[in-house]
């Protein structure tokens, strides 16, 4: 595994979870979205790929402008207790917000700052996922000359079904950084394969540089 070293590395990647849960994301969506999220973290290859990347993870949940809350705080994952631990956390997540916009670069700027608090990681990766747009707020491609300066790495997980082309948007608007990619799930249905496929190759993989 890339960056895995054993005890010489403390942590190989430090990883923000950014959840939409705008207004466009229903009840039912969002329950989806949550279990197929806990569904991957109890994954035994993934479980076993954070363990050997003792990766630090956190929750950030996201929708309109000043609407960003992290609701499971960085867990450093360095056994399978605490993978199993960190994902229960999750599974009882609740939803901080139902009826807002959708404001991603704010999103993306407040996952940014989280990353003061682990140090001690190689890489920096933000996962976003969502099922729009921005439309509030800072435009993403205005927060990327930081994200790049700070050696962070935006991610995505489109949840195609609302919009016309989410996918080229977010390849366009949001992802950034070294190795940067999109996965896309059709329909919230398609989301827990692919948020599985998503986590390990962020955990495991470092590509070319975009």
């Amino acid at each position: 595994m890339l960056g895995w070293s054993g005890a010489a590395t403390a942590c190989d990647v430090a990883l923000v979870l950014a959840v939409d849960v705008s207004g466009s994301v229903d009840h039912e969506e969002y329950r989806i979205q949550r279990d197929g999220l806990v569904a991957a973290l109890r994954d035994p290859t993934v479980t076993e790929a954070l363990v050997r990347a003792r990766a630090q993870v956190t929750v950030l949940q996201w929708t309109g402008s000043s609407r960003q809350r992290v609701t499971v705080p960085w867990t450093q994952i360095t056994s399978f207790e605490e993978a199993r631990a960190f994902a229960d956390r999750v599974a009882a997540d609740p939803r901080a917000w139902r009826n807002f916009s959708t404001a991603i670069g704010e999103a993306l700027a407040e996952a940014m700052a989280l990353f003061d608090a682990v140090p001690n990681c190689q890489r920096r990766v933000i996962d976003v996922s969502g099922d729009g747009s921005s439309n509030e707020g800072i435009a993403p491609r205005d927060v990327h000359p930081e994200l790049r300066a700070n050696s962070v790495t935006v991610n995505g997980l489109v949840i195609e079904g609302a919009e016309e082309d989410l996918t080229g948007y977010f390849w366009e608007n949001v992802i950034t950084g070294p190795g940067a990619f999109v996965v896309t799930a059709n329909g919230f249905q398609d989301y827990p394969a692919r948020i599985r496929q998503k986590l390990l190759r962020e955990i495991t993989k470092q590509l070319a540089s975009r």
